[in-house]
This record gives C-alpha cells, sequence and structure tokens, in this order.
C-alpha cells in the first residue's frame, strides 16, 4: 500500500482536499437561496439540472466505489502499481453525496415554484436533456452487465466515471446557450460560479501536491474523470463569469419576455 513520502505535503493535501469540498459544497447554496428569495426558477435552465444530477449521482457511485470498495482498489493497484495511491480521497464521497442532494433538492425547488408561483416562464425540461438522460443510464446498464461476468470492477466504475465527465461537458451548453439568447444571467446565481470556479483550482492543487509527493501524475490520468471535471468545470466557470460581468452585466431590470420577469406576479399581475 502505497503510503505518504512527507508530512507537510499530507497535511497540505488534505487541507486542499477540504476546502475543495467546501467551496463546491457551498457553491449549491447561492442558487438555492436565489430561488428561494424570488419565490421563482426563471433563469435557471432546467436540463442543467436534470443533467447535473445524473452527472453527481454517477459521480457519487464512482467515488464511493473507488474509496470502499477493496475488489476495486486491488483492481486499481494492479493497473497502476502497487506503489500508487488511491486517486479518490474522504473529501471527494463526501462532495459527491451531498451534491446529489443539493441538486436533487434544486429539482424540488422547480417544481414546487412552478406550481405555487407560476414563475416557470415558459421554461422547462426539453426532450434533448431527456433523451441524453435515458441513454446515458442505458449505457451503464449495459456495463454492468458485461462487468458482472468478468469481474471488471475497475471497468464498470471507470464507465461511471466516463458518464460523469461526459454530463459536466453537456450540462453547462443548456444554461451558457439561455444566457447568450436573454443577453442576461438574471436568475442564475453567480455566486455558485465562483466559487465552483475556487473549488476547481484547490482540487487540481490537491492533485498536483500528490504527484509531486509521490513522484509520479498517474493520478492525473489513472482518475482522468477527476482531472477533466475540474478542466471542463474551470473553462465554463470563466465563460458565466465573463457573460454575467462583461457580456450581459447590469441587467437587473431588462430580461427578455420570453422568460418572464424578475420578481413573481400574482395572477392579477400586480
Amino acid at each position: 500500500m502505497a503510503s505518504w513520502n512527507s508530512v507537510p505535503l499530507e497535511v497540505l493535501y488534505n487541507v486542499l482536499g477540504w476546502i475543495a469540498f467546501v467551496s463546491w459544497s457551498i457553491s449549491f447554496y447561492p442558487q438555492v437561496i436565489l430561488n428561494f428569495r424570488r419565490k421563482s426558477v426563471v433563469g435557471l435552465n432546467f436540463d442543467f439540472v436534470v443533467l447535473n444530477l445524473t452527472k453527481h449521482s454517477s459521480y457519487l457511485i464512482y467515488n464511493a466505489s473507488m474509496f470502499f470498495s477493496c475488489a476495486v482498489q486491488r483492481q486499481y493497484h494492479y493497473r497502476y502499481g502497487k506503489n500508487e495511491m488511491i486517486p479518490v480521497a474522504a473529501n471527494d464521497v463526501a462532495f459527491s453525496t451531498h451534491a446529489v442532494l443539493l441538486t436533487a433538492f434544486t429539482l424540488f425547488q422547480i417544481s414546487i415554484y412552478d406550481y405555487i408561483s407560476f414563475q416557470r416562464g415558459n421554461q422547462k425540461v426539453s426532450k434533448i436533456a431527456i433523451a441524453i438522460v435515458s441513454v446515458a443510464w442505458l449505457s451503464v446498464a449495459v456495463c454492468v452487465f458485461v462487468a458482472i461476468p468478468k469481474h471488471s470492477w475497475l471497468w464498470l466504475v471507470s464507465c461511471f466515471n466516463g458518464l460523469q465527465v461526459a454530463m459536466t461537458v453537456t450540462k453547462y451548453i443548456p444554461q451558457a446557450v439561455m444566457n447568450f439568447r436573454r443577453k442576461s444571467t438574471v436568475g442564475f446565481s453567480i455566486g455558485n460560479i465562483l466559487l465552483d470556479l475556487f473549488g476547481g483550482l484547490t482540487n487540481y492543487g490537491q492533485m498536483a501536491v500528490q504527484s509531486i509527493d509521490q513522484h509520479s501524475w498517474v493520478n492525473f490520468y489513472g482518475n482522468i474523470g477527476k482531472t477533466l471535471l475540474s478542466l471542463v468545470s474551470i473553462f465554463f466557470d470563466i465563460l458565466f463569469i465573463l457573460q454575467h460581468y462583461v457580456l450581459y452585466p447590469s441587467r437587473k431590470e431588462e430580461v427578455s419576455p420570453k422568460f418572464d420577469v424578475e420578481e413573481p406576479r400574482d395572477i392579477q399581475g400586480r
């Protein structure tokens, strides 16, 4: 079993990991709070939330399997070497669990504010998003049936890892396109993005510290999902920051009629 060569680097690794966990975890709350205060989900793309739930669910399966399963760990060490450390930490499992719960709660907000405040505008989950999610889970179901006879557990959890990477790339696109069409980011919390960006950077720092200590970069390509997750997230975070502060600034009141208004109104329109 691999061990740390430097105690200070081990401490730094754990500190960066939990900073990333806190940052990423808190990043879910600005959107939840914004929805609650506005009693509206106008401006939040529903496809983004649905795809995000699939993404975090598959990432939780990967992290939990890699962290807790002895069979998966044995196959990982057989493939990459017994001296290599498992590329998943406790903070990864904690973050994934929290992310699934908060994303599911955001979906709950979408459902209640649709019926209670009538502030959904003309937004809905698209047929494309439904098709993507259906194909995604059908694909991993096939992987399960393929893996069981061969006991290919590492390959199986890698399939879930690949799914979360694909969902990470896909989930941001609907929100970015929606912001572009509305020429506004009203209803989409920028606090979520800023915290997500900070979490992505500290996540890369954590992986780099482990590589420096082990004199190996296996944890980057041995956990390609975590690597791509941070890279893609950082790219879209920067895009959303540009949309909010540079491309569509100070548009608090001016929102496209197609997506309703900023503040909810009653049935008489008051």
